[in-house]
C-alpha cells in the first residue's frame, strides 16, 4: 500500500511494544515478533492486550517504527539476527522481499482462501507464490462537500463545469484535489479517469504485457478538462499540498482521501458519500485498490516459530474474529469476507470497501516499481508538474510518459 505519501528514508524512532501473554516456555523460544508501522503497530498492541492468546503457549511482540518508510528501511536491512517474523507492509515489498530472500510462502486451504477475493492474493504473491495474509483494504476515494455540491457527479466535466462557475462566488482553491495518497498513488484515480492507467487486465485476470494507454487521448483530456490554454485551469492542482485542510474549510468541493483518514473528516460532519472518481468519458477511474499485508519472514523458520507465526497469520490475521477485533482499533476497510460485513464495521470503512469494489485495479509493484528517476512513482508527478506548473504540452508530455509506463511493463517480464 503504497502512500507515496510514503517517501523518504529517516528513522524517526522506534517504539517497542509487548502484547499477548507468556506461557510455560516448552521451547526456548515463545516469542513471535511482529513489525508494523506507527499507526498498526499500537492498534495491533491494543487489540491483543484484549486477547493474547491467538497461539496458545507464544508470546506476540509488536515492533512499532516511526513511520511507514522507516519500517521499510528497517526490513530492507534485516538479517537472521535482527529480523521479525512476521512484518505487516505494503503488498508491493513483496517482489523485492521475496527476491532478497527475506519472505517465506504461505500455503492456505480451500477453505482458507476462500475468506479472501482472489486479487488480494495477486497482491501478495511473487512468481505465483503467496506470501502473506491480506489484511486491510488500502485504498482512496473521492468524497464531496454537501454544503457546495448537493448530489453525486455523474462525471468529470459536471465536477469541472461547477468550479469554474462557482470558483469566483464561492472562493474555491480548486476543484479536486489529492488530500490522501500523494501524487503518485492518490492520484491513480484521476489518470485513469482522463484515460491512462498505469497497465491494464486481461478478462482472466492476468495482466495484459502489451497494453499501453493512449497519450493522445489522454493528453487530449487533460488539456479539455485540466488547461486554460497553455496554464492550469486551476482545477486540479499539480500538488497536494494544503488540500485536506482546503477541503475542509470548504474551499474544495471534492477531493481524493486515504482510508486511514475517513474519521477525520466525518469527525467534521462530512457525509461519507465516498465514490471513484467519475471519468471523462463515463468510465470511472481505478484507484489502487490494493492490501496491506502480513508477510511470513524466513526468519521465523531461523528463530524457532515457523509453524507458530503461521498460526498467528491464519488464526488471528486471517481470521474473522481477528480482523474484527483489530480494526475496531485500525478503522481500515478489512480485507477477510466476513469482517468487512460485520455489523461493527463503520459507514466510512465500507464505503472504501464499496468504492474500490467499483473502480480499482491491484497494485503491482513489480511494474510500479522501475528505475530510480523512471518508475511510475517518480515519472506520476513529474508529469502533473510538467503540464499544470511549467505549461508543456499535455500530449508531448503524454507521449514521454506512455514511452515509461511501457518499458517499465516490458521490463517486469517474468516476474508477473
Amino acid at each position: 500500500m503504497k502512500k507515496k505519501l510514503f517517501r523518504g528514508f529517516a528513522v524517526i524512532a522506534t517504539l517497542a511494544l509487548a502484547a499477548g501473554l507468556a506461557v510455560t516456555p516448552a521451547h526456548a523460544n515463545k516469542n513471535i515478533v511482529v513489525w508494523a508501522d506507527e499507526s498498526r503497530g499500537p492498534n495491533l498492541t491494543t487489540t491483543l492486550k484484549t486477547k493474547g492468546d491467538w497461539v496458545p503457549g507464544y508470546t506476540v511482540t509488536i515492533k512499532s517504527f516511526a513511520n511507514f518508510d522507516a519500517l521499510k528501511d528497517a526490513i530492507d536491512k534485516a538479517t537472521a539476527t535482527t529480523g521479525p517474523d512476521i512484518v505487516v507492509g505494503a503488498n508491493d515489498w513483496v517482489p523485492t522481499l521475496a527476491k532478497n530472500g527475506k519472505l517465506a510462502p504461505v500455503t492456505l486451504t480451500a477453505s482458507q482462501r476462500a475468506r479472501f477475493s482472489a486479487s488480494q492474493f495477486y497482491d501478495l504473491s511473487y512468481k505465483k507464490k503467496l506470501y502473506g495474509i491480506p489484511v486491510d483494504v488500502n485504498n482512496v476515494a473521492m468524497i464531496y462537500n454537501t454544503k457546495l455540491v448537493t448530489s453525486a457527479p455523474k462525471s468529470l466535466g459536471e465536477m469541472v463545469d461547477y468550479y469554474k462557475a462557482n470558483k469566483t462566488s464561492k472562493s474555491l482553491k480548486a476543484g479536486l484535489c489529492v488530500a490522501g495518497g500523494g501524487m503518485s498513488w492518490g492520484a491513480h484515480s484521476v489518470f485513469s479517469a482522463l484515460g491512462a492507467d498505469a497497465y491494464y487486465f486481461n478478462s482472466n485476470g492476468t495482466i495484459n504485457k502489451s497494453k499501453s494507454f493512449n497519450p493522445n487521448e489522454f493528453g487530449g483530456n487533460v488539456k479539455k478538462f485540466l488547461m486554460d490554454g497553455k496554464k492550469s485551469n486551476g482545477f486540479f492542482p499539480a500538488t497536494d499540498t494544503g488540500c485536506k485542510d482546503n477541503f475542509l474549510a470548504g474551499s474544495v468541493p471534492f477531493a481524493i482521501i486515504g482510508n486511514w483518514e475517513w474519521n477525520d473528516y466525518k469527525a467534521k460532519g462530512f457525509t461519507m458519500n465516498l465514490m471513484p472518481v467519475p471519468g471523462a468519458s463515463g468510465r470511472s477511474g481505478n484507484a489502487f485498490g490494493s492490501v496491506s499485508g502480513a508477510l511470513l519472514t524466513t526468519f521465523a523458520a531461523s528463530n524457532g516459530v515457523e509453524a507458530a507465526a503461521k498460526s498467528l497469520l491464519v488464526d488471528f490475521f486471517g481470521s474473522t474474529a481477528g480482523q474484527v477485533a483489530y480494526q475496531l482499533n485500525e478503522k481500515r476497510p478489512p480485507a477477510e469476507k466476513g469482517a468487512s460485513t460485520d455489523a461493527t464495521v463503520t459507514d466510512g470503512q465500507k464505503g472504501f470497501g464499496a468504492s474500490a469494489a467499483a473502480a480499482s485495479v491491484p497494485q503491482v509493484g513489480a511494474i510500479l516499481n522501475g528505475p530510480s528517476g523512471t518508475s511510475y512513482w517518480d515519472s506520476a508527478p513529474a508529469y502533473w508538474t510538467a503540464v499544470l506548473v511549467d505549461g508543456k504540452d499535455p500530449v508531448k508530455e503524454a507521449k514521454k510518459l506512455a514511452a515509461i509506463w511501457r518499458a517499465n511493463l516490458k521490463a517486469a517480464g517474468n516476474d508477473l
